[in-house]
């Protein structure tokens, strides 16, 4: 673990008190399409992105705290939330120019990214795809860094999709899921610590286009085998990049272990871990959750980038591949999934 408060001076930040109204959604249209988000606080922006299935209000209950020495924006991804949910490309990278195109209309030059699960990949691929604008990094039970996933949404990947989750809304279907989540509790399983929070993912996909939405963008990073996507091939030019990694150590969805291989392959990156906690660390202890996102984002200094050095880092290459020099410290779960990464590019 690299002691970044050593590293770089503590700023005092300036709190301020958040109003209610500043918590509602917005909307923005961008390229027709009508975008939701929610925008509070003043300070260095700080942008925070949901996973699959879920919403800008994921983060309510943080957005108060956080926007008291920070400009928080929380949009809702295209086909999630209170925003369209078109027929349309749902891949990480589409998502990442998103993200893009609406700080942009908020006249939002630069930010440090927070993503969670499936908002993990999005932000990497933003900061891959836009290193200028990107202070830092924290990515809280982050895609794309392995290919394990649970084998629900494995399932949910799969043709019929469609009338799996249908099903779901059936009449009597919440007796049998509460029963079945009763039972995961009394085998103390790692999916009963997250198993309420996917429900509830499910219950918010209310109709056909939604629940089509959520399918698409499941597929586009998910299949039968498992993550189809990977950023460990690219994790090395995050060389210089202030970057954070928050993970449970019970998560049923991302297993841990790939918080290990993540922080491995991103040079000089952090890692902490909240035990007993599941998926959505920042539900399960939000308190030490907005400690460490206070502490990093004042304790360390915006990412430095220049062409030079992004050149300087692509010609050098990836530890362990032919351009670069030999890698000791990865691991083998680690190489495993960087020798398949070529076929699980996100680009």
């Amino acid at each position: 673990m690299v002691d970044l408060q050593s590293r770089h001076p503590r700023r005092t930040p300036r709190l301020r008190s958040v109003g209610d109204g500043e918590l509602r959604l917005h909307h923005r249209v961008v390229h027709g399409y009508r975008r939701a988000y929610r925008m509070a606080g003043e300070g260095p922006a700080l942008v925070l992105i949901h996973g699959i299935g879920d919403s800008s209000a994921t983060w309510a209950e943080l957005i108060p705290d956080l926007a008291r020495t920070h400009t928080v924006i929380a949009p809702d991804l295209l086909g999630h939330g209170a925003s369209d949910k078109p027929r349309a490309d749902y891949s990480v990278a589409a998502y990442a120019n998103g993200v893009r195109d609406l700080l942009s209309t908020l006249d939002i030059e630069s930010a440090t990214l927070v993503g969670h699960s499936l908002g993990g990949g999005v932000a990497m691929q933003f900061a891959y795809q836009f290193p200028e604008r990107t202070e830092r990094l924290i990515l809280v039970s982050a895609g794309g860094v392995g290919g394990e996933v649970n084998p629900v949404l494995r399932a949910v990947s799969l043709p019929g999709a469609h009338l799996m989750l249908s099903a779901l809304r059936l009449p009597g279907m919440g007796l049998q899921v509460g029963l079945f989540l009763r039972l995961m509790r009394l085998l103390d399983t790692d999916l009963a610590q997250d198993a309420p929070e996917l429900v509830n993912l499910v219950d918010a996909l209310p109709d056909a286009t939604s629940r089509s939405a959520f399918i698409r963008t499941l597929r586009a990073v998910v299949d039968w085998r498992g993550q189809a996507v990977t950023m460990l091939d690219r994790c090395y030019l995050t060389e210089g990049m202030p970057t954070m990694l928050l993970w449970g150590d019970r998560d049923s969805v991302v297993p841990v272990r790939h918080a290990h291989g993540a922080h491995e392959a991103m040079p000089g990156s952090r890692l902490e871990i909240f035990e007993g906690a599941g998926h959505f660390p920042f539900h399960s202890d939000p308190a030490r959750f907005l400690a460490l996102v206070e502490e990093f984002t004042t304790g360390t200094n915006a990412a430095d980038w220049s062409r030079e050095r992004w050149r300087g880092l692509l010609r050098a290459g990836r530890p362990g591949t032919a351009a670069g020099q030999p890698d000791t410290v990865q691991n083998r779960a680690v190489e495993k999934d960087l020798r398949e990464a070529s076929e699980r590019s996100a680009t």
